[in-house]
């Protein structure tokens, strides 16, 4: 699926499915391999970086056993030598993979190395030489029998053209030791005119390699043409295109080119193509398209946004895949500053989709608001007011400002002037409801002010060339809107006399009415309407009454007195005598008759 953008902005997309339907059918079993990247990486990650070439041979022999295992077609045993070949059988299998042409490859590449190491040894031992093109004739002997495999129909049109082009090198190289300069240097022509046809037609990512590979072929022709005597030699070679030299080219290309679009899968948004390569993320591009048909066929408000619900979280999973990927990533470190990687765009890019999206979903919330609003309906049991519909305009516009901070943007002059306009647009859809919002509170300068900034947004916007046609519409329904507001807060606003207002009808400086805190039972004298009387709360008597200050009866302190004991106060107070003179009278009595003599 090839997905992009095209001039006004619009995101676009084709399917597979259309592209088989404009080249016709495609077989989706085709194998592909891209030789010079895999070759590239090998090389410089076994030895070729200071030219060991030694180091790079060990590595394709290791290379090839392993493979060669791990595709079950061993030479024999270790007692035997039996040759097998990877061939069209293999390749036509229900288990074909790639892998199966890494093997010829990888043959040739070591066949080449050897050949290269012979040359370094060549230099004190001439005899070597011999041995150096006999390894050139078997490196060309692998890489004709890879050009064949892949021209058997089960590999791609990019497969096909890079076996052919890395044949024809080989073979220049090979003609070119044995001095055939002319041959040599139609070689070399055949595969730069490939390379540079497929670095025209893959992504900026992809390019370096085959531009590079491409410029590696210069000197080698130009020292043929200083060979072959003929200074206009070189320019006829070039001029061969058209006589032959490689008959199905266009062809090839044509179909490298769907192919791309079928099975690379693409994505080309703002003038730059890049290739996605996480699985999650290819995926999630491919249902986007699907899931954007059913919300736009979809009838209820309510499941447009269940939908762009369900497609933010498959993006938020993609995203996730490609920043984990770019951990991985040890090309990024070394990524020049001011350059942006392929992995970097597209991230940027669904970054892009998921504010977007998130954009849509919002703007589908104010529209239901808007319409409860005006029906008079609840939504969730909560009556729409002017503040909700404020904070929906106040997160639209967070996502438009950090669709300005996208990463490798932020210089961009015609992706800032595009948001930019729009953030003038939500702007004066927010200043609208802020007026209102003040006109409930009763601050009609405030809202008059608000009306005008609004006022203002719309003309600015519609000023920048605002191009989508949608908003130009609700732009134009905004301005009227303004215009009745306008009217309706002049008016409320003569009728508003401080002066002649009650105190229950003032307001405070928040904006909030004033409320009496005295219960009426406590201003019965105040000779004046009761407002509140008539509310869900009226302040008619406090309950629970409030509490009074009463004396405390002192049962404590009663009880509390039988246990306290206090001073014998007698010889202070002259009662100790009286009770002496007394005792002595009694006693006289007492044993006079008889009693108290049992007391004691």
């Amino acid at each position: 699926m090839v997905v992009g953008e095209n001039e006004s902005g619009d995101i676009k997309s084709i399917s597979p499915d259309q592209t088989d339907k404009q080249v016709g059918t495609k077989n989706p079993n085709l194998l592909t391999l891209e030789i010079f990247r895999v070759t590239k990486e090998a090389q410089q990650q076994h030895g070729l970086r200071h030219s060991d070439y030694q180091r790079y041979r060990g590595y394709c022999s290791r290379r090839i056993r392993r493979l060669r295992k791990v595709l079950k077609i061993p030479q024999g045993d270790r007692r035997h030598y039996r040759r097998r070949d990877v061939t069209a059988t293999h390749l036509t299998a229900n288990n074909a993979e790639n892998r199966l042409l890494c093997v010829p490859m990888l043959q040739a590449e070591r066949a080449w190395a050897h050949a290269m190491q012979l040359r370094q040894e060549a230099n004190t031992e001439p005899r070597k030489r011999f041995h150096l093109v006999s390894r050139l004739r078997k490196a060309c002997a692998h890489a004709q029998t890879l050009l064949m495999l892949c021209e058997s129909g089960s590999c791609d049109a990019r497969t096909q053209l890079e076996a052919g082009a890395y044949a024809a090198w080989l073979q220049g190289v090979l003609l070119m030791e044995l001095q055939q300069w002319r041959d040599a240097a139609e070689r070399f022509t055949r595969a730069q005119l490939v390379l540079d046809n497929l670095c025209a037609a893959l992504p900026d990512d992809e390019r370096p390699i085959y531009k590079q590979k491409s410029e590696e072929l210069k000197p080698s022709l130009r020292y043929c043409a200083y060979n072959i005597g003929d200074e206009s030699a070189a320019g006829d070679l070039l001029a061969m295109r058209g006589q032959g030299l490689i008959e199905n080219l266009d062809t090839l290309m044509a179909q490298a080119k769907e192919s791309r679009s079928g099975i690379m899968h693409e994505v080309e948004w703002r003038g730059r193509r890049v290739t996605v390569r996480p699985e999650k993320v290819r995926l999630f591009l491919i249902a986007l398209q699907d899931l954007d048909k059913s919300a736009a066929s979809a009838e209820k408000i309510e499941a447009k946004i269940d939908i762009l619900e369900n497609i933010l979280m498959d993006c938020k999973d993609a995203i996730s895949a490609i920043k984990d990927e770019m951990k991985n990533d040890q090309k990024l470190k070394t990524t020049a500053e001011g350059q942006m990687s392929s992995i970097q765009y597209l991230l940027s890019y669904l970054m892009y989709l998921r504010l977007m999206r998130t954009i849509e979903r919002n703007n589908l919330l104010v529209q239901q608001a808007e319409d409860a609003r005006r029906k008079n309906i609840q939504i969730d049991g909560k009556k729409v007011r002017p503040q909700d519909l404020t904070r929906l305009y106040e997160i639209i516009l967070q996502n438009f400002i950090e669709l300005q901070q996208l990463p490798g943007f932020e210089n961009n002059s015609s992706y800032q002037e595009e948001i930019e306009t729009q953030i003038k647009v939500y702007r004066a859809f927010r200043s609208y409801y802020i007026a209102q919002v003040l006109t409930g509170l009763r601050r009609f300068r405030e809202a008059l002010a608000m009306l005008e900034r609004s006022n203002v947004y719309i003309m600015e916007s519609i000023s920048s060339n605002l191009s989508d046609k949608v908003l130009l519409d609700k732009l134009d329904i905004l301005k009227k809107d303004i215009e009745s507001c306008k009217f309706e807060v002049h008016a409320d606003s003569v009728l508003e006399d401080d002066d002649d207002l009650d105190e229950e009808t003032k307001y405070t400086s928040s904006g909030k009415a004033y409320k009496e805190k005295k219960p009426l039972v406590d201003r019965l004298d105040d000779y004046k309407e009761e407002s509140q009387a008539l509310t869900k709360n009226p302040n008619i008597y406090k309950l629970p009454p409030p509490m009074e200050a009463i004396p405390c009866k002192p049962l404590f302190f009663d009880l509390a007195c039988n246990f306290i004991e206090f001073p014998n106060l007698d010889e202070k107070t002259g009662t100790a005598d009286s009770k002496k003179q007394g005792a002595g009278l009694t006693g006289l009595v007492k044993g006079f008759l008889g009693w108290g003599k049992g007391d004691k």
